[in-house]
């Protein structure tokens, strides 16, 4: 029975160091297996990490009305207020109240006269920053080294998958990006038990890299059904592998499902990083994961209307009937 969350050491993928086979193989048992690790021998550097979160402290305890400016838009950037995402099409429990949390959302920069935008790729446009001296800058500069750890990562996903005919690094040369600046407020002592900072669910993408307040919270149902904590280190970021990359693998790698519950009594902040194809990307399991033992276990779909459908079951700014901004 699986009782904790394992831990790569990515510091073989450095140039010069051996091991990167090893690195491949625990990838693939932790993804086989349970579906998080911890990620340590990052190289992403502490201040980086530290200005992310002092940015989202910072922007958090802004007015509501300061905030509410920049209000998610149709293009899924900006502010999401607490009580308006509901994981509505989770298979895990059911849900009728709205996740308790607050949020920033940043995504790809797509210029307005991008080709992006001009394609009328599904979400494309520019980010949406608040008044906030120095802010966007930290915010920035942790985004874009989460994207180098991104094609690190996806790098080893190909090795691990056999994806020889380059199917992974085609599909991410544009990738779909997103970066949010998650605050979850204390749980009121009392509160109906079905009350979480973020319901049972798994993440419809490929690739989520988790960085973690010393709070706690986010905990991970394991193989038998029961839920195990997944504690804070300092050292680490979490990663978990999600919904897309499951079927890209043909179920061998596992989208696991996870939920926060923060009732410590204490203000909870996490940032987590999705790493994700390119919107007009048709997932199908990959040559590699198919043999005559073991068929294609998933049809094909486009991952920007799987996306598309995601976003308007779950956020109130997505609902038919609202306008882009």
């Amino acid at each position: 029975m699986t009782t904790s969350i394992p831990v790569i050491d990515l510091a073989p993928l450095e140039e010069g160091v051996p091991g990167r086979d090893r690195v491949v193989d625990a990838f693939v048992r932790a993804y086989s297996d349970v579906g998080f690790a911890y990620l340590i021998g990052h190289r992403v550097a502490p201040a980086l990490i530290d200005a992310v979160f002092g940015a989202s402290k910072a922007f958090h305890a802004l007015p509501l009305d300061s905030k509410m400016v920049i209000r998610l838009d149709g293009r899924h950037r900006g502010y999401i207020p607490i009580s308006t995402s509901t994981d509505r099409t989770s298979t895990l429990a059911t849900v009728t109240k709205p996740n308790q949390s607050a949020s920033f959302m940043m995504m790809r920069e797509d210029p307005a006269d991008s080709a992006e935008v001009a394609s009328g790729t599904y979400l494309a446009g520019p980010n949406r920053w608040p008044d906030l001296p120095g802010f966007r800058e930290s915010v920035e500069a942790y985004y874009d080294a989460m994207c180098r750890l991104g094609f690190r990562l996806l790098d080893v996903v190909s090795s691990a998958l056999g994806d020889d005919a380059g199917v992974l690094s085609s599909a991410f040369a544009t990738p779909t990006t997103w970066l949010r600046l998650l605050h979850y407020p204390p749980v009121p002592v009392g509160a109906a038990g079905d009350l979480w900072g973020s319901a049972p669910h798994r993440d419809f993408g490929c690739i989520t890299i988790l960085a973690q307040d010393d709070v706690g919270g986010l905990q991970v149902r394991t193989p038998k059904g029961g839920w195990i904590d997944v504690p804070p280190r300092s050292d680490a970021f979490v990663m978990n592998v999600g919904d897309m990359l499951h079927r890209w693998s043909n179920g061998r790698l596992l989208s696991t499902p996870h939920r926060v519950v923060n009732r410590t009594g204490r203000e909870r902040y996490s940032v987590p990083f999705f790493f994700d194809p390119h919107m007009s990307t048709t997932i199908e399991p990959l040559p590699g994961c198919v043999d005559a033992s073991g068929p294609a276990r998933f049809h094909p779909i486009e991952f920007g209307a799987f996306v598309r459908g995601e976003l308007e079951a779950s956020y109130d700014r997505h609902q038919p009937g609202q306008q882009q901004q």
